[in-house]
């Protein structure tokens, strides 16, 4: 009747369960770690991970993040890579450098930061694709929007 308890079951995260740092929590020191991570209160320092890292709303890092993908609601100051997806939710504060993949930016975000993003499609030049007299560069060649002001 209730086989489902027997089952093994396997975990979501490649590192196992994600880690979490509450809300009122402050950390100043290194973090490195295979799982998944979760920040709602304070760190200052670094945090390397081949999983995913979430800042909360209420969550703030200082420091240098390296990590897949990211997901951001709170701030950040630093340095931030992100080899795949980084997105900021409406309520993100971003400052310092940036390398990212893909982004993602909710409106409302503030994003104060220099960004460099690389992936599969950057090795072509911008200006091959441009179109003068739209202004929207290989973007619009891509499928993708571009807002020209």
């Amino acid at each position: 009747m209730f086989s489902d308890n027997k089952k093994p079951r396997t975990m979501n995260e490649i590192g196992g369960q994600p880690n979490r740092i509450e809300k009122n929590t402050k950390i100043k020191g290194d973090i490195i770690s295979e799982a998944d991570f979760r920040i709602d209160g304070k760190l200052d320092g670094n945090v390397k991970t081949s999983g995913k890292v979430v800042i909360g709303k209420d969550g703030y890092i200082h420091g240098k993040v390296e990590c897949v993908n990211a997901d951001i609601e709170g701030s950040f100051n630093g340095e931030l890579i992100v080899s795949d997806l980084l997105a900021l939710k409406n309520t993100a504060v971003i400052e310092g450098t940036v390398s990212v993949s893909k982004l993602s930016v909710e409106p409302g975000a503030t994003f104060n930061a220099s960004c460099n993003m690389s992936g599969k499609g950057s090795a072509g030049s911008a200006a091959a694709g441009s179109d003068p007299k739209s202004g929207l560069g290989s973007l619009a060649n891509k499928g993708e929007r571009a807002k020209v002001s």
